[in-house]
């Protein structure tokens, strides 16, 4: 009996949800004939199709899976076949591989994109880091050249001058060390030069410290166009320069350098509106005839510059050995310094003012005198100079008022007339802001009368610094000193000028007196001054008389007052009181 069944009857199992659109179920028998086949929705039966193509041989129980698409519909799936036993008929299932992957593929893209996000992030990242990176070695190589350059600035100020820009003290020792090795090896000369700017403490003193420096500025300039590349100039500090002139052939190059440095340095500044001049005193040593090393030279450089300042400044001067005896007597004469106003070394010699038409002392100035316990009796050019450098004129001169002060009341109070005694005031003391009320006090203590107090300041001095000066002269006018230009007509004064100040005498300088007898123009000037101080109702003082000649001629135009030899030398108080003495019994 056979029964007849729909094809459909045998793909029933067919799921949709779990074999997808595209799953295959189907009965294949072994003559190639399909019973029934199913693909997604459509179900087929008595198709053809190659047994073995489906069902390959192999043992019974053993099931394949194999990735075909032999199929018909060109659909590649997972196929798997399995005999039926005792039947020639085979089951076959397939599911498709696009639907099987979709899952995957859909994880897939889904792990694309947040891998892509994720490589996007990490190049964000690693741009980010590469970023910070770049700024970081950026950052770090401008630290580093701020290290180098800052390290070359402390290099540059550890061995230049920061006002000039010249090299120091610490970088010229070593210029000139290796500057004598080449001259060693080379057997060649070199020369030291020490330059000194004579008078420099005065342009500090009067114009102030801001003029210095732009002088000194100016100097090292000036210095240096006189040089050659190959020559060295340094500052040592102060007013203090030093040369060195490699491969010297002979004394005449040296000395015309030394020249030229000394005309180009004398020529006029202009500070802060200000026409000013200064010079230079240059002392020069020679390797290796004056010396082996850098010491020795730059010693024996500064003793001929020392040297060179004795002879008058303005001018230069070789080494030699008898300079060295004359330097270790400054040396001496330093260290004594110090210790002479405290050990009473100092004195004072008073020289008298004449009044040559009645014959009698209207006058006198203190003279300050060092007596040496060894060296005797040393002239003030000599230790002057030393005191202003070493810091010492103001205590000093200040000895000077007190001590003059006391001896003009002591002379009074022996019942000799009631005369002025004059002081010479350096710039340092004139520009003292103590000055008044020193001598206010010293007046006081003396008990002296004010205007016999008389005090000398040099034209230099007056010309300096204008309201500063008439501030200074005013303060002294108001205690009731009188006030003198010593030297006058040396310097630049005019009549317009003297105007301006509250003077009361000023003293002819010694050099126009000396030679009134032999010059006439210098007779002229002289005459000029006494009729200028006339005209502005001053007592006109000679100093420098020496002859009758001079003496007759000063009287004959009516000059106040003489000074000088031919009356009488400086001397003690004791001889003064003599004198003085005498004086008024004739």
């Amino acid at each position: 009996r056979r029964t007849s069944l729909a094809a459909s009857f045998f793909t029933s199992s067919y799921e949709s949800d779990k074999m997808g659109n595209h799953g295959l179920l189907g009965l294949l028998g072994k003559d190639g004939q399909f019973r029934a086949w199913r693909i997604g929705d459509t179900v087929l039966a008595g198709s053809f199709a190659d047994y073995r193509s489906f069902v390959p041989e192999s043992d019974i129980f053993e099931t394949l899976v194999e990735l075909t698409d032999n199929h018909g519909d060109g659909v590649a799936r997972y196929t798997s076949a399995r005999e039926l036993y005792d039947f020639p008929l085979a089951v076959i299932a397939g599911l498709s591989f696009e639907e099987q992957m979709a899952n995957v593929n859909a994880q897939a893209a889904t792990y694309r994109w947040r891998a892509a996000i994720i490589n996007a992030f990490l190049l964000l990242v690693i741009g980010l880091l590469w970023w910070l990176s770049h700024k970081i070695a950026d950052i770090r190589k401008r630290e580093v050249e701020a290290e180098i350059a800052y390290a070359k600035q402390v290099e540059y100020l550890a061995y230049h001058d920061t006002l000039t820009g010249l090299p120091n003290r610490s970088l010229f020792s070593k210029l000139l060390d290796q500057s004598i090795k080449q001259a060693r090896r080379s057997e060649e000369k070199l020369a030291v030069m020490f330059l000194d700017l004579d008078h420099f403490k005065y342009i500090n003193d009067t114009l102030g410290h801001d003029a210095g420096d732009q002088l000194l500025q100016d100097v090292s300039s000036r210095l240096k166009s006189c040089l050659r590349d190959s020559d060295i100039v340094a500052r040592l500090g102060g007013d203090e320069f030093v040369v060195v002139l490699p491969s010297v052939t002979d004394e005449v190059y040296t000395s015309s350098v030394a020249k030229k440095m000394i005309s180009a340095v004398s020529k006029s500044y202009i500070l802060f509106d200000q026409e000013c001049r200064v010079t230079v005193s240059i002392g020069i040593s020679i390797y290796p005839a004056d010396g082996l090393d850098e010491q020795t030279l730059t010693k024996n450089a500064d003793i001929a510059m020392y040297q060179a300042k004795e002879e008058g400044k303005n001018t230069f001067q070789y080494y030699s050995q008898e300079l060295h005896s004359q330097s270790l007597e400054r040396l001496t004469l330093e260290s004594s310094l110090r210790l002479a106003l405290k050990n009473e070394q100092f004195s004072l010699h008073y020289q008298a003012k004449w009044d040559i038409s009645a014959n009698r002392i209207t006058g006198m100035e203190a003279l300050l005198r060092w007596e040496h316990p060894e060296l005797g009796v040393i002239a003030p050019l000599r230790f002057l100079p030393l005191a202003e450098e070493m810091g010492l004129i103001v205590p000093l001169e200040k000895w000077v008022i007190k001590t003059a002060c006391r001896q003009n009341v002591a002379w009074q109070k022996k019942g000799l007339p009631k005369v002025s005694v004059a002081i010479n005031l350096s710039a340092h003391q004139f520009f003292d802001p103590e000055l008044p009320e020193y001598i206010a006090s010293v007046l006081r203590e003396t008990e002296m009368d004010a205007n016999l107090l008389e005090l000398e300041i040099t034209e230099s001095i007056l010309l300096s610094r204008g309201e500063r000066v008439v501030q200074v002269l005013n303060s002294l006018k108001e205690i009731g000193v009188r006030i003198a230009i010593d030297d006058f007509g040396v310097g630049y004064s005019s009549l317009s000028m003297l105007k301006q100040f509250p003077l009361d005498v000023i003293k002819i300088d010694r050099n126009f007196v000396r030679d009134m007898s032999t010059t006439n123009v210098d007779r002229e000037l002289t005459q000029a001054i006494v009729a200028m101080g006339r005209k502005l109702s001053l007592t006109v003082v000679a100093q420098g008389v020496e002859t009758k000649d001079q003496a007759d001629f000063l009287r004959d135009n009516v000059c106040d007052q003489l000074q000088g030899f031919y009356f009488n030398k400086p001397v003690a108080a004791e001889e003064f009181t003599e004198l003085f003495s005498r004086s008024i019994s004739t």
